[in-house]
C-alpha cells in the first residue's frame, strides 16, 4: 500500500468502521445511495484521497457490501465479533492497522454513514493534531463531540482495551484536557433510520456537499 509518508512527516492511518448490521434501518446502510455513490464508497474514496493508508473493518453483510471496496487500495479487517458492539470494531481496526504500520503516530476513525465527510476535512483534522499538540482531535456537532475522531499513539493502549459496545466516547470524556474539538456542523447527518435517510435525500444541502468551509466557522 502506497503512503504519503516522507521525511519527518507524522505517520497516520485511517480506519473506517463498517461492521454493523444496520438493524434499525432494516437494510445495509453502507449501500444507501447519495449523489451517485453509496455511503460506504463515498467514505472510502475520501479516505483514500488523503494519501494515508486505509483499513476497513467489516462484519455483518460483508459479502453484500464487498463490491463497494473491491479493487480499492484499502486493507480489509473482518470483525467476527461485530455483534458485541463498536468497541470490538475499534480494537480490531487498530490491531489491523498496527500490524501493517507499527510505528504510526496517530489514527483517525471514520464511520460508514456520514455523507458530508471530505478528504479536505480529514486532512484538516490531521493538520490540527500537529498544530495544536493535542492527543485527541474530535469533530463537534449537535452539542456533542465524536467521529471522525483522531487519537495520538499515547491512546492506542486505551483503544485496544475497549470491549463490547463501549466506544471511544469514554476516552474523550476522560481525557478532556487533551481534546481539541473542531466544529463540523454537517457531522450530525448520519444514517441510522429510514427517517434519517429520507431527510438526507429531501433536504437542500450545499451544492458541493463539502463541509470543510464550515470547519472553523
Amino acid at each position: 500500500m502506497e503512503t504519503r509518508y516522507s521525511g519527518n512527516m507524522e505517520k497516520y492511518g485511517l480506519i473506517i468502521l463498517a461492521a454493523g448490521s444496520s438493524n434499525r434501518l432494516g437494510r445495509p446502510k453502507q449501500l444507501l445511495q447519495f449523489r451517485k455513490k453509496s455511503l460506504l464508497r463515498h467514505i472510502i474514496d475520501e479516505a483514500i484521497a488523503t494519501g494515508y493508508p486505509v483499513v476497513l473493518v467489516i462484519g455483518a453483510n460483508g459479502d453484500l457490501i464487498s463490491r463497494e471496496f473491491n479493487n480499492t487500495p484499502v486493507s480489509i479487517v473482518e470483525n467476527k465479533g461485530w455483534e458485541q458492539g463498536m468497541g470490538t470494531s475499534i480494537r480490531k481496526g487498530l490491531e489491523g492497522m498496527l500490524a501493517l504500520f507499527p510505528d504510526l503516530d496517530g489514527v483517525l476513525f471514520l464511520a460508514d454513514d456520514q455523507p458530508f465527510v471530505s478528504s479536505a476535512m480529514l486532512n484538516a483534522l490531521m493538520a490540527q493534531k500537529k498544530a495544536s499538540g493535542k492527543g485527541i482531535i474530535a469533530c463537534g456537532y449537535a452539542h456533542t463531540s465524536g467521529i471522525p475522531v483522531m487519537f495520538g499513539k499515547r491512546y492506542f493502549s486505551a483503544l485496544l482495551a475497549l470491549q463490547g459496545a463501549a466506544g471511544a466516547k469514554k476516552i474523550l470524556q476522560e481525557y478532556g484536557d487533551d481534546l481539541l474539538i473542531v466544529p463540523f456542523p454537517l457531522g450530525e447527518m448520519d444514517i441510522d433510520t429510514a427517517e434519517d435517510y429520507d431527510r438526507l435525500l429531501k433536504k437542500n444541502w450545499p451544492d458541493d456537499g463539502r463541509p470543510e468551509e464550515q470547519i472553523y466557522g
